[in-house]
């Protein structure tokens, strides 16, 4: 039994200047529509079809940028001092005909963008704003048009630290359209049509600490359709986080990306997610994988995994694929976070394909050949040589080798379902907590059932006080077991005591 989901590459860790890369040509983005649809929606805005203007004329004590001039404004960020204020002037602004030309800011530099103000890649440029300088902001300016490797991004391409982009758009760029740093902002802004990510929240190295990104629009994202020029790969998203210790994720419009809305994948921690419309994405909305302390809560989360979901069904395979898709991730109390577990609460999820999915692979772990996170192991255990026999068959290590799907809260939820709206007729409907049957590699200690019965009975894993309309099975140990709502509130299993379900509603 093949699960794709687990499938994965990381990320390039560092910058080949001289290699060419994998590049893209992403697809003309969709017309924004102004606002998401209104059925059950929290607000958000639809900043893509109404970007806050710029100043009209230039700040005091700015220096003006001339979009006449080609290279202006990475030849007046070279010749002026750090904290320097930018004021880029109406029009399409070019940077030197290079495809490493791109602007080098200085510490604290500030580029605001004057109403209609957008600096062009051509196609031709990689990058548009790089290097390392501290508390760089980039504001009201539309960046297009860079064509940034495979895994690389165009706004703040080194992952410096400190960066604020807000009132930006940022759009039809291969690669990511924007990195991040620690201590990154990214605020109403329009991650658009951008050939693998709307943002890739990696650095190498250094902790990725205390992101911020609310108030945007991320949508269109993964035109270069990765997931199926290298399948299983693991590397698209509208965002996507890589190890990031403490982020807020609120009051985004995430929709309408190729593949999952936002995926935090391998070593996060302390996230919160709340307040976002994540609708109409080709995958799941929300997948959390080999991570740590969440609280995903007060989302409105609609029609999301119809492509993805329906592809695998029409595979034949029974893996119960969810829009909420957790993934050897759950609450660790000796992982500092402002929560030790993860928590689901009062979101809405409504005719998505399928609910929320808790999965454990039982043969990936801390040094197995079947963990795809290669070359990483858990916030317990960083050295990877230790989790080997025979000490890993006992204490600790036993635990500290896995990334294990526990201290799950799944509580006050609303789920419906509509098939006809969904248009399916099965594997659309489910919920689950579950794992495989061990067998690999030779030496592991967690063959057989072992996990299965873990993560499905002792792991504190807990759907309570939720509400269901629609036609709604479960699943639960492996994903041959498919129960009905009362088999899932009776023993064994005993989950969603205090929930209601209304089956005939929703079609």
């Amino acid at each position: 039994m093949r699960f794709k989901w687990r499938e994965r590459a990381l990320p390039a860790v560092a910058l080949a200047l001289l290699a060419t890369g994998c590049v893209s040509t992403p697809d003309p983005p969709s017309e924004p529509t102004a606002a998401p649809s209104t059925s059950g929606a929290r607000s958000v805005a639809g900043v893509c079809a109404k970007p806050a203007p710029g100043p009209a004329k230039a700040p005091a004590g700015a220096v003006t940028v001339d979009p006449a001039k080609a290279g202006d404004l990475a030849a007046k960020t070279s010749s002026s001092p750090p904290g320097t204020t930018f004021w880029l002037k109406p029009g399409t602004h070019r940077l030197e005909a290079n495809r490493y030309a791109q602007v080098i800011p200085k510490k604290g530099d500030r580029y605001i963008g004057a109403p209609g103000a957008v600096l062009d890649g051509r196609r031709t440029n990689q990058y548009a704003f790089g290097g390392t300088a501290r508390d760089v902001t980039v504001s009201h300016l539309t960046v297009q048009n860079f064509v940034a490797p495979h895994d690389e991004g165009v706004v703040n391409h080194d992952s410096a630290d400190g960066w604020v982009i807000e009132h930006a758009t940022i759009q039809r760029n291969s690669g990511a359209g924007l990195m991040a740093g620690a201590r990154q902002r990214v605020r109403a802004s329009c991650l658009r049509a951008n050939g693998q990510y709307g943002l890739n929240a990696y650095k190498a190295g250094d902790p990725l600490k205390d992101l911020v990104i609310e108030g945007n629009e991320i949508t269109g994202n993964n035109t270069g359709d990765w997931e199926r020029k290298r399948e299983g790969c693991g590397c698209t998203g509208g965002v996507k986080f890589w190890a990031v210790d403490g982020a807020d994720i609120r009051g985004n419009w995430v929709h309408d990306n190729r593949g999952a809305g936002l995926w935090a994948d391998t070593n996060n921690n302390d996230f919160r997610i709340e307040n976002n419309v994540l609708e109409d994405n080709d995958g799941a909305a929300l997948m959390y994988e080999t991570s740590y302390n969440a609280v995903i809560r007060k989302n409105t989360i609609r029609r999301n995994n119809w492509v993805e979901g329906r592809r695998y069904a029409e595979r034949g395979d029974s893996f119960p694929f969810a829009t909420v898709y957790l993934s050897e991730s759950g609450g660790e109390p000796r992982v500092h976070a402002r929560t030790d577990k993860i928590e689901i609460y009062g979101n809405v999820l409504e005719d998505n394909w399928s609910g929320i999915t808790l999965w454990e692979n039982a043969d990936r772990f801390c040094n197995s050949p079947a963990n795809t996170s290669s070359g990483d192991c858990t916030l317990l255990m960083r050295d990877t040589d230790r989790c080997v026999r025979p000490a890993i068959a006992k204490a600790p290590l036993y635990s500290d080798c896995r990334w294990k799907t526990q201290r799950v809260d799944i509580h006050d939820n609303r789920f419906t379902l509509d098939k006809s709206v969904v248009k399916c007729s099965a594997k659309c409907d489910r919920m689950a907590v579950l794992s495989n049957y061990g067998t690999y590699p030779k030496w592991s200690p967690y063959k057989g059932e072992k996990v299965a019965e873990a993560i499905t009975r002792r792991q504190h894993n807990r759907w309570h006080d939720n509400v269901y309309v629609g036609p709604w099975q479960f699943v639960a140990h492996d994903p041959s077991r498919v129960l009905d709502f009362g088999q899932w509130q009776d023993a064994p299993y005993r989950q969603d005591t205090g929930s209601t379900l209304d089956p005939q509603a929703g079609g």
